[in-house]
Protein backbone atom coordinates (compact mmCIF):
# COMPACT_ATOMS: atom_id res chain seq x y z
CA UNK A 1 0.00 0.00 0.00
CA UNK A 2 1.09 3.39 -0.82
CA UNK A 3 0.60 6.26 1.94
CA UNK A 4 0.45 10.26 0.16
CA UNK A 5 0.62 13.20 2.29
CA UNK A 6 -1.76 15.85 1.58
CA UNK A 7 -0.55 19.62 1.37
CA UNK A 8 -2.20 20.40 4.73
CA UNK A 9 -0.66 17.50 6.36
CA UNK A 10 2.92 18.36 5.58
CA UNK A 11 2.25 21.86 6.63
CA UNK A 12 0.47 20.76 10.08
CA UNK A 13 3.43 17.81 10.57
CA UNK A 14 5.95 21.34 10.22
CA UNK A 15 4.05 23.33 12.92
CA UNK A 16 4.50 20.25 15.20
CA UNK A 17 6.60 20.44 18.29
CA UNK A 18 9.80 17.73 17.89
CA UNK A 19 8.95 15.81 20.42
CA UNK A 20 5.19 14.94 18.99
CA UNK A 21 6.89 14.44 15.77
CA UNK A 22 8.84 11.79 16.90
CA UNK A 23 6.14 9.70 18.59
CA UNK A 24 4.90 10.48 14.80
CA UNK A 25 7.10 8.64 13.14
CA UNK A 26 7.17 5.74 15.38
CA UNK A 27 3.54 5.29 14.99
CA UNK A 28 3.87 5.76 11.23
CA UNK A 29 5.66 2.74 11.35
CA UNK A 30 3.69 0.41 13.03
CA UNK A 31 0.54 2.40 10.66
CA UNK A 32 2.57 1.27 7.94
CA UNK A 33 2.51 -2.36 9.14
CA UNK A 34 -0.78 -2.42 9.97
CA UNK A 35 -3.37 0.48 10.10
CA UNK A 36 -5.84 -0.87 12.16
CA UNK A 37 -2.98 -2.21 14.59
CA UNK A 38 -4.56 -1.85 18.02
CA UNK A 39 -1.86 0.64 19.53
CA UNK A 40 -3.29 2.94 16.49
CA UNK A 41 -6.66 3.06 17.71
CA UNK A 42 -8.11 3.40 14.54
CA UNK A 43 -11.65 4.46 14.02
CA UNK A 44 -14.41 5.31 11.53
CA UNK A 45 -15.00 8.97 11.46
CA UNK A 46 -18.83 9.03 12.25
CA UNK A 47 -20.87 9.91 8.67
CA UNK A 48 -17.57 10.72 6.97
CA UNK A 49 -15.55 8.17 4.53
CA UNK A 50 -12.35 9.30 6.74
CA UNK A 51 -10.59 7.30 9.16
CA UNK A 52 -8.63 8.86 12.24
CA UNK A 53 -5.35 7.00 14.39
CA UNK A 54 -4.24 8.29 17.40
CA UNK A 55 -0.31 9.79 18.01
CA UNK A 56 -1.05 10.69 21.66
CA UNK A 57 -4.39 11.85 23.56
CA UNK A 58 -4.33 14.79 22.25
CA UNK A 59 -3.07 14.57 18.85
CA UNK A 60 -4.53 12.42 15.82
CA UNK A 61 -3.82 11.61 12.07
CA UNK A 62 -7.34 11.72 9.61
CA UNK A 63 -6.74 9.74 6.31
CA UNK A 64 -8.18 8.08 3.30
CA UNK A 65 -7.98 4.19 3.13
CA UNK A 66 -8.60 3.37 -0.56
CA UNK A 67 -7.64 0.13 -1.85
CA UNK A 68 -4.08 0.71 -3.57
CA UNK A 69 -3.28 3.77 -1.40
CA UNK A 70 -3.67 6.12 2.00
CA UNK A 71 -3.59 9.50 2.04
CA UNK A 72 -2.89 10.91 5.52
CA UNK A 73 -5.08 14.38 5.27
CA UNK A 74 -4.00 16.27 8.44
CA UNK A 75 -2.10 16.09 11.78
CA UNK A 76 -3.29 17.86 14.95
CA UNK A 77 -5.60 18.38 17.70
CA UNK A 78 -9.39 17.46 17.88
CA UNK A 79 -9.79 20.46 15.37
CA UNK A 80 -9.03 19.02 12.31
CA UNK A 81 -12.43 17.09 12.87
CA UNK A 82 -14.31 20.56 12.07
CA UNK A 83 -11.83 21.40 8.86
CA UNK A 84 -12.79 20.17 5.95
Amino acid sequence: MIIYYSSQFLKSFKKLPKDIQKIYRTKEKIFRENPFDPRLKTHKLKGKEVWSFVITYKIRVIFILRKKFILLVNIGDHSIYRKK
